[in-house]
Parts: C-alpha cells; structure tokens; sequence
C-alpha cells in the first residue's frame, strides 16, 4: 500500500508513460478490430435467430449458448493452444482480435434478435403482402427500425468487449493489462505495483465510463421520446373522440 504514496514511484510510472499509452493504444485497436468481428457475427446470428426454419434458428442458439457460458479466458487459451498444437501459426494479437469477436459475438446476436422480435409481426404481414422477401423485409423495414433499440445496448457491449481485452495478457498479449503487469515485474521498474495498477485502471475508465454514460443517455432519450409519441397518439385519439361526439 505504501507504494501508493511512494514518490519514487510515481516518478517510474510519469518516466514510463509512454509505455501505458503504448497499452492502451493496442487494448482500443484489439476492442475495435474486435467490435468489427462480433458486429458482423452478431448481425448474421442475429437474422438466422429470426428465421422462419428451425434448423438455422437452432444454428444461432447453440452458437449463443456455448459462447455465453464458457469463460472468455478460457476461450482464448483454448484457441491459442488448439491452433498452436495444429501447426498453424497466427500471431498473439490475432488470436486476441478473434477470440475476442467470436465470444462478443454471441450477445451481439442477442441484441440483434431481441432488437427485431421487439417490431410488431404484423409488418412482417405487410412486407410479405407487398411481396418482400426475408432478407429485404430485413434490410428495408425491420433493421432500420431495431437501430434505435439496439444502439444502447451495442454501446455497452462495446464497454463489455474493451474491459475484456484484459483476458489477453494470458496468452503474452500487448494490451494494457499486460504492459501494466509486465512494468510491475520488470527489473528497471519493478515494485511500483500501486501507482501502476492505479494509472491502468484510470485509463480503462477513462475509456468506459464516457461510452456508458453515453449509452445511459441514448437510452433515457429514446424513452422519453417513444412516451412522447405514445402521449400524441393518445391525445389524438381522445380529440377524435370528442369530434365524433
């Protein structure tokens, strides 16, 4: 704990920062690469989710389940170590943007599903009547639809997958969990555990806590305008109820 108020050590930590910044640079760029794989997963998922046939419906649930309730770490090491032992070689950092992606994935498809399932069936009806197929019944209707219901919680898995970039250091990562651990082992700069773990923490919050907000506020927003249309819906009604009278 004294490490904390150590001015030698926070002195190694400002002398270093280069190399925290150098971390969190490669955490953003694992989350985005990341985000980029489970958004293309999630959405595709998230439509055979949807689907009229079972077969491709039990497709996107078994995919969901496994990934949700494994452990991501131990889904990275499983990776790491199967693709290893296979004689294929692909480097730590792409281990990490895949994994990554494979297992946010699963609750981007989630989110997707539960963003469509949320718009009334009977604009399925219509689209189908007006001759839509599935896929354009997506694309034209239903999604653009979802995007205001599934952006909140797209936000928040986005905070999701950058705090989870931390199970990286498990596999010699370069994120910033790793870079912290490697500081606070290192021979030149061993021993400032307090103020390094600290600066860390501060950067991934740093990082978070502004998406979170932001996905609050979305979220309020959204809300309180669905109630506003709900309350000019119902003053429509009732005025055309007193013009009939």
């Amino acid at each position: 704990m004294e490490t904390v108020f150590s001015a030698k050590a926070w002195a190694t930590v400002w002398q270093y920062r280069a190399t925290f910044l150098n971390g969190l640079l490669n955490t953003l760029q694992s989350a985005v690469v990341g985000l980029i794989i489970a958004m293309v997963l999630g959405f595709a998922l998230g439509l055979l989710a949807t689907s009229a046939r079972r077969g491709l419906r039990a497709v996107a649930r078994v995919y969901v389940e496994f990934f949700q309730n494994t452990p991501l770490i131990l889904q990275v090491c499983f990776l790491y170590y199967a693709l290893a032992y296979s004689g294929i070689k692909i480097s730590v950092v792409m281990v990490g943007f895949i994994s990554l992606g494979l297992y946010h994935g699963a609750y981007v498809a989630e989110v997707v599903r539960a963003g469509i399932t949320a718009i009334p069936f009977g604009q399925f009806d219509a689209a189908r009547s007006q001759g839509f197929d599935y896929l354009d019944t997506m694309r034209y209707i239903i999604l653009p639809q979802t995007v205001k219901i599934i952006l909140p919680p797209m936000v928040n898995q986005m905070v999701a997958l950058i705090k989870n970039t931390s199970c990286l250091y498990i596999i010699g990562g370069a994120d910033l969990i790793a870079t912290t651990y490697n500081f606070v082992t290192g021979a030149s700069t061993g021993g400032a555990y307090g103020p390094a773990y600290l600066v860390g923490g501060l950067m991934f919050f740093a990082v978070c806590y502004p998406l979170s907000m932001m996905a609050g506020r979305w979220e309020q927003k959204l809300k309180q305008r669905d109630a506003a249309q709900a309350s000019a819906q119902h003053e429509e009604k009732d005025g055309g109820k007193e013009a009939e009278t």
